[in-house]
């Protein structure tokens, strides 16, 4: 997809994407470039996900790209929020002027309850405060619930912008484009007013752009669309290999996320994206002792059909880590060694970046500090 010497021409501003460290040692990835670091939700480790200052946190601590999920609005804006159900990523639920607004849906094939930004013009989404999604997990980011607002993809680049003139360096976008079917179904769908919007701005026409999404119809439909725009890449993310894509499941399609990471599978891949995300345990899966097992050969099939290999996600917390790279304490400890060591066990294996919920942990497990 983009190496580094690939995005030193496609930085906004006259900022080039530097190599920040030395490396650690990890194997050869596909271009022979540095792994990058994908600030997964924005440092979500620490700050409340998809707020500017996780994405702030983030950039400061050394992330290459920074990842928006992006819903749509009831009038059309994209917003960031990992789901379009935001009954635990904001205050919502403890809003009673919206507490009719409450409903029941089935998205992408699940039922599903609670409060749906579709269901929400922008203006009353800016009404609402971001809360941490995983609570007493991360008690240092859950004390900063209410403090912060939604922002939209427009506000997302603009900060971006901001932020990588202060740090003097480019630092690219990986949006995902969530839940596509669905808004489409309901006439919203997402992908247009994505590159409507990338267009729009000076920073993201020139930055490295990565569009990720777990369908293929939309990525297929983009891919027609980005022939003059060469810095969007395409990146296709894959799930339990037992499950479909959600659109295949919508046409009928027997194709499974497993039927894609087959020799042939991925070869179809190659014919529309850059790359593949997939999790991690389909890389390195756990054992019986929930220690890190034998590696598959994902990333170097991936390799051989020409597409990166970016593997979400690494987190610091104990309950995250693999048996043996736990630290001591409960649960919900930080044990940042462990999660450097997790992650350079995969750099290990060529991979080309790594999502993780820490870019500081993961730009020093990439570095080698």
């Amino acid at each position: 997809m983009l190496s580094r010497r690939e995005t030193m021409g496609l930085g906004a501003a006259g900022l080039a994407l530097p190599v920040i460290g030395a490396g650690a040692g990890h194997a050869r990835t596909l271009d022979g470039g540095p792994p990058l670091v994908f600030a997964h939700r924005g440092a979500s480790a620490l700050r409340p996900e998809h707020t500017l200052e996780a994405y702030g946190r983030a950039i400061a601590d050394g992330a290459d790209f920074i990842e928006p999920d992006l819903v749509m609005t009831k009038d059309g804006a994209l917003v960031a929020r990992h789901e379009n159900e935001i009954g635990g990523t904001t205050d919502v639920a403890s809003r009673p002027e919206f507490a009719d607004r409450r409903s029941t849906k089935i998205i992408d094939g699940q039922e599903m309850a609670g409060w749906f930004t579709e269901d929400f013009t922008l203006a009353e989404l800016k009404t609402l405060r971001a809360i941490e999604r995983l609570g007493p997990i991360r008690p240092a980011s859950q004390k900063q619930d209410g403090k912060y607002s939604i922002p939209t993809l427009a506000e997302v680049i603009a900060f971006t912008a901001t932020k990588a003139k202060e740090h003097g360096r480019t630092v690219g976008l990986i949006p995902e484009v969530k839940h596509s079917s669905y808004f489409a179904s309901i006439g919203l769908p997402l992908e247009e007013t994505l590159l409507t919007e990338l267009a729009a701005h000076d920073y993201s026409r020139q930055c490295p752009v990565i569009i990720q999404s777990f369908e293929v119809a939309n990525l297929r439909a983009i891919r027609a669309r980005i022939d003059h725009r060469p810095n969007i890449r395409l990146l296709q993310l894959l799930e339990d290999f037992s499950r479909q894509p959600a659109d295949a499941m919508l046409t009928g399609s027997s194709t499974t996320y497993g039927d894609m990471v087959s020799p042939v599978g991925l070869a179809k891949i190659a014919t529309y994206a850059d790359a593949i995300g997939p999790w991690s345990r389909s890389i390195i899966p756990l054992d019986a002792d929930q220690r890190l097992g034998k590696p598959t050969s994902l990333v170097s099939d991936a390799h051989a059909a020409g597409l990166r290999v970016y593997v979400y996600t690494f987190r610091p917390e104990n309950r995250f880590l693999p048996a043996e790279l736990r630290g001591p304490g409960d649960d919900n400890m930080r044990h940042e060694g462990g999660s450097i060591a997790e992650i350079r066990r995969y750099l290990s294996l060529g991979i080309d970046g790594v999502f993780t919920d820490d870019s500081a942990v993961g730009r020093l497990a990439v570095d080698g500090a």
